[in-house]
């Protein structure tokens, strides 16, 4: 399994907004394509205004398999829903591994 994890800066009072139409477009879209596992969303306690998304996808193939054209496609209608441009403040992709004894 693969992990990409996504980091913005979005106010607080702006996030219940943001998160809603994340999942209704975003999430919505990426569960279209194969490999798509899921996806969660992480609110920071110490940094009120950071928002996290943990997408997990089955292999770093299935991430990268999404046409460019079609990843601006769903942003522009992220941003004309939410009202403005979120830039990713930090981005990371995850190998996990699977078979540890806990």
């Amino acid at each position: 399994m693969v992990i990409e994890l996504l980091k913005f800066k979005v106010a607080p009072d702006l996030q219940e907004n943001f998160i809603q139409k994340d999942a209704e477009i975003w999430t919505t879209a990426l569960a279209e394509y194969p490999g798509f596992l899921g996806k969660e969303v992480w609110l920071n306690p110490n940094d009120p205004s950071e928002v996290i998304f943990v997408i997990r996808w089955e292999t770093f193939e299935h991430l990268d398999a999404i046409p460019e054209q079609e990843l601006e496609a769903i942003e522009a209608k992220f941003v004309q829903a939410v009202g403005k441009f979120y830039p990713i403040v930090e981005s990371a992709e995850y190998q996990v591994l699977k078979g540890l004894a806990h």
